[in-house]
């Protein structure tokens, strides 16, 4: 029999690079706090950029090819709610917002639903541009106190509009990740905010995707499953060793 597969990596496989990447990088933050600077230390955070845009790449696919936008949305949102209480618990961060801070004041999962009803503003035939530029901008307000910020939202509309150029693409995700970086350097920490630019490491493996989603269709509810439950674990950790304070900025 002739195997039909496509060579690289599909959609499953790109995806469980990504929550590795993650979950390392989670558990260096509460197990190593407040931004050390070990070059092993450093090395796993560098690793730990292979998740965001992959996330960011994967959502726009999804848009794309999900059969219910509104649904997807909901789903996005629900889970929103929870990444928030489980995000916060992990890394020592009040549940209630600007209590010590505007930065990284819930999860990645905010913006990430605020993305997909971007994309959903950016393609409405009923608003004008004006209309659409504001409600952008609104959602980039909405979504800077996250992690990743409203440049997560900024990146994803980069990846949707620049679709059919992959190059585009990860220039356009590039060039929002430098702002951040930048704000990063500037009011956090310069060392980490370098380090947020190793998301480049994302581009070969994504230049490899081919375009399946994988035989497993389970995925989606693993990742919405695991997301929440890997955080709880770190914020196990993180009393353990540390007690009931907070690990990184926000906390």
């Amino acid at each position: 029999m002739t195997n039909t597969a496509k060579k690289g990596f599909n959609a499953n496989q790109l995806k469980i690079i990504a929550m590795i990447s993650m979950t390392t990088d989670h558990l260096v933050s509460v197990i190593y706090p407040d931004y050390p600077t070990e070059w092993w230390i450093i090395l796993l955070h560098i690793l730990g950029r292979l998740a965001a845009p992959t996330f960011w790449f994967f959502l726009v696919e999804g848009y794309c090819h999900t059969h219910d936008r509104k649904k997807y949305a909901l789903r996005l949102f629900l889970f929103s709610i929870v990444g928030h209480f489980t995000y916060n618990f992990a890394f020592g961060i009040p549940f209630i917002p600007f209590q010590t801070s505007v930065f990284n004041q819930t999860s990645v999962m905010w913006p990430l639903f605020w993305g997909l009803i971007a994309l959903m503003v950016n393609d409405s035939g009923s608003l004008k541009q004006w209309q659409k530029t504001f409600i952008i901008a609104a959602i980039c307000a909405i979504t800077f106190c996250s992690d990743w910020s409203c440049i997560a939202v900024l990146a994803i509309l980069m990846i949707y509009d620049n679709r059919g150029s992959f190059k585009k693409q990860m220039a356009g995700m590039m060039f929002c990740v430098a702002m951040y970086a930048a704000v990063y350097a500037i009011f956090i920490n310069p060392v980490y905010g370098i380090i947020q630019m190793f998301v480049a490491l994302t581009i070969p493996l994504l230049a490899r995707y081919n375009g399946e989603r994988g035989s497993w269709k389970g995925m989606k509810w693993f990742f919405y499953l695991y997301y929440p439950a890997h955080l709880i674990v770190c914020g196990i950790i993180r009393l353990a060793l540390h007690g009931n304070t907070g690990v990184m900025i926000g906390g």
